[in-house]
């Protein structure tokens, strides 16, 4: 890697203070045991046959996740914050539940607070009163979608108001639950409280249903969005082959990356079409989508399209607004597609039954399917151990089917797309037998 430090995670001080939980100091004996800050993993194992050995320095190599033998904070000086910011997503009560669990039974913490709204529940002005977390409040909560918290976009920009805030507070332990722009802030956060020379720790849990965060292999709700919008998918496909000239369209979630909609399409089997942010197509023309469908129409009579929210956004006019979160304003392709798909056939007299199913907003609010909510147990479990031990301006991921600490300026960085030249494109182009490229 061109810059060795790239992994290097960043502590609060020396670990002094002996871990509560009683786990092996030794391999092999067959208990359940500590994990140390030499445990680490390659990122990228690709390897080329035949090619030189080579060595890693510790910031090219992933730190494991885990319980340390020694912890920063003890347990009776510890107040810790949970914050959810952005959309819904599958599985975020799931991670309150597993961090105020794993912080109260394993480390005997008691001051743990919900902020409310996200970063706006430590603003004044909005006046929203922190919610005392304990197990019997958590217990029940993963059989319920959304968050216990409530949730919402903006204010992770007023850096200085929101460290005032968590001073203020005495928070020496954040948990910062959200995607891109959560952890953006969190990392802006982290950085002031260095500032001020405050001892406090700001440990992020990747929430983006998209699974966009670069680094991370998987992020929680994923599974269950995949899941539900492949239920949409099989719908639309009832719908469309039973009828004559039936076209099934489904929009799904994928601002900027396809990775929802390329798993529904191989999850489903029944899709023909999938339209990602990621690869352009035409739609008029002998190589455009409309073409295809209607050659697809005559063969088969039927047909269904998945169509990701950020595709095909260069048929739309850009209003060029951004959200709270500073989410550029997408054009809806899914009504768009729509209207254009029904007025062409209407101009060559072929009468289409189009059914459009948007289901996002069900599966933004979905109770997490048994996947997720495994992954949201041990992710939460995770980044307990990691502020325990002193670790900041970080983020627990998975990477190679390891739980890992991952520093908060590598994984906002830059996005994960689908790569239109990878494995799983070409997987989907098989499985929808769609062209491989719809452009004229």
């Amino acid at each position: 890697m061109a810059n060795s430090d790239v992994f290097t995670v960043e502590n609060l001080g020396e670990c002094k203070i002996a871990n509560p939980i009683r786990y092996s100091l030794v391999s092999g004996d067959a208990l359940a045991g500590y994990v140390t800050d030499e445990q680490r993993i390659m990122y990228d194992v690709a390897r080329v046959a035949g090619a030189e050995p080579r060595s890693f320095t510790t910031g090219e190599l992933l730190e494991l996740a885990g319980p340390r033998e020694k912890v920063f904070f003890p347990a009776q000086h510890v107040h810790a914050g949970i914050v959810t910011c952005g959309g819904l997503c599958p599985g975020l009560n799931d991670v309150i539940r597993a961090i105020v669990r794993c912080l109260w039974h394993q480390y005997g913490v008691r001051r743990i607070s919900g902020i409310p709204f996200g970063y706006n529940g430590l603003l004044p002005e909005f006046n929203h009163t922190p919610i005392d977390l304990n197990p019997d409040e958590v217990d029940d909560i993963h059989k319920i979608g959304g968050t216990i918290l409530g949730t919402s976009r903006g204010g992770g920009e007023r850096t200085a108001e929101l460290v005032d805030a968590i001073e203020r507070m005495n928070i020496n332990m954040l948990f910062t639950i959200g995607g891109d722009g959560t952890q953006k802030g969190a990392l802006a956060l982290a950085s002031e409280i260095e500032q001020r020379k405050l001892k406090a720790a700001i440990i992020g849990v990747p929430k983006t249903i998209d699974n966009d965060l670069q680094f991370i292999q998987r992020s929680f709700g994923f599974e269950t969005a995949v899941g539900k919008a492949t239920e949409a998918v099989v719908s639309a496909h009832g719908e469309a082959h039973s009828a004559v000239y039936g076209v099934g369209l489904v929009k799904v979630m994928g601002r900027e990356s396809g990775f929802i909609a390329a798993h529904t399409a191989l999850a489903s089997h029944e899709a023909n079409f999938c339209l990602i942010p990621e690869v352009a197509f035409d739609l008029e023309g002998k190589n455009g989508l409309f073409q295809y469908l209607h050659d697809r129409l005559r063969r088969r009579n039927h047909a269904v399209i998945i169509v990701a929210e950020g595709a095909g956004q260069e048929h739309l006019s850009a209003s060029g607004a951004s959200d709270a979160s500073g989410n550029k304003r997408l054009g809806d392709i899914g009504v768009y597609l729509k209207q254009r798909i029904v007025e062409h056939f209407d101009s060559l007299n072929v009468n289409v039954n189009l059914k459009y199913i948007d289901p996002s907003y069900t599966i933004r609010s979905a109770e997490a399917a048994p996947t997720d909510a495994v992954y949201c147990s041990r992710l939460g479990n995770n980044a307990v151990h990691a502020a325990m031990a002193g670790k900041t301006k970080t983020l627990i991921g998975l990477v190679n089917n390891h739980f890992v600490h991952l520093p908060i300026p590598v994984a906002v960085a830059s996005r994960n797309y689908v790569d239109p030249e990878s494995s799983l494109w070409r997987d989907v182009v098989e499985a929808t037998q769609q062209p491989v490229v719809m452009k004229n």
